[in-house]
């Protein structure tokens, strides 16, 4: 699938669960050797070894998180040749309530970490002449919703982020391109419709009717595997004329 190298490496943040699970099974599938991070110890542990790959903890929310995990994972696999920026959170409030340390968490995780993580990975790739990073975004990457103003902000800035460098690797080898989902059925999702149903005051059923897919041409959720195809492509050398891209997989939610 990806480049014929002695080894070709992933790194996958957020990959214990859901789209990062998805990836790191595709990639692992194309026999890439996968790295995977979550705060979640069991899930991440466990997929690491059926995956015959490798598990490293690690909280992004914590500034020197980024460099030291590439660090980690470099001294175990020699260098990380594709990066997966996946790890994020949500959190449902409006504005005027939000709190200012969460708020500021929300960007650490998922705009700030992900900068730290493609800035460490940049020197291995550069002297393979040869890398991938892909974001993964969102429909809101795009558009706003209300109560969402940490989560609109972060992957806003991370479609910039992703364009920027995009343009600074075109002559590097390396590839730095955006995957924008709608609503993907995952945990995160699934989380997400109660605490949603409790801010606006309507019933569950109408999250997923009227927030969810309201917009949507297509009323279904995505399936994380969906992500992961294109994502898997992106790191292929098929894709290796694709650059400072988004591609959304948002069932239509943004034609509008």
């Amino acid at each position: 699938m990806v480049k014929t190298l002695a080894t070709i490496t992933a790194l996958i943040t957020g990959g214990a669960s859901g789209i990062g699970k998805a990836i790191a099974q595709t990639l692992a599938a194309n026999k890439v050797e996968v790295v995977i991070s979550d705060i979640n110890h069991t899930a991440g542990a466990q997929l690491a070894v059926e995956l015959e790959g490798h598990f490293i903890p690690s909280d992004l929310c914590d500034p020197a998180a980024g460099r030291a995990l590439v660090a980690d994972a470099s001294a175990i696999c020699w260098g990380i040749d594709i990066l997966i920026n996946n790890a994020g959170m949500q959190y449902i409030c409006a504005v005027e309530d939000f709190p200012e340390g969460q708020w500021a968490r929300m960007i650490q995780l998922m705009l700030i970490s992900p900068f730290s993580l493609i800035r460490a990975v940049w020197p291995h790739m550069k002297g393979r002449s040869w890398g991938r990073v892909v974001n993964i975004g969102s429909i809101h990457s795009h558009v706003a919703s209300v109560n969402k103003s940490a989560y609109v902000s972060a992957k806003h800035g991370l479609l910039g982020l992703t364009k920027s460098a995009a343009l600074e690797a075109g002559e590097l080898g390396i590839t730095v391109n955006a995957v924008c989902p709608a609503y993907v059925k995952t945990p995160l999702v699934e989380s997400q419709i109660a605490d949603q149903a409790r801010t606006l005051g309507i019933d569950q059923s109408r999250v997923v009717e009227e927030v969810m897919l309201g917009s949507a041409a297509i009323k279904r959720l995505i399936d994380p595997t969906e992500v992961a195809e294109l994502v898997a492509y992106l790191c292929s050398d098929k894709a290796s004329a694709i650059t400072g891209s988004a591609f959304d997989i948002d069932l239509g939610w943004v034609a509008r």
